[in-house]
């Protein structure tokens, strides 16, 4: 049975933590941040937690059974 490799793209985007959560940073933080107010890119900064309906999919990706 051969090894189950890594999606690169997903090893970018997601992080686990210590704990076993996987987290990731928020959309629309990017680019264009002429039009967006201060208190919107404030708000989407840092980290936050996968949705519990994603995480059987995202554990796949990142090689994980």
């Amino acid at each position: 049975m051969p090894k189950m490799k890594t999606s690169k793209t997903a090893a970018k985007r997601f992080s686990k933590t210590g704990t076993g959560k996987i987290r990731r940073l928020q959309q629309n933080r990017q680019h264009l941040f002429e039009k967006k107010p201060s208190t919107r890119t404030r708000r989407l900064d840092g980290m936050v937690a996968v949705h519990s309906g994603d995480i059987k999919k995202i554990k796949r990706l990142l090689g994980e059974r």
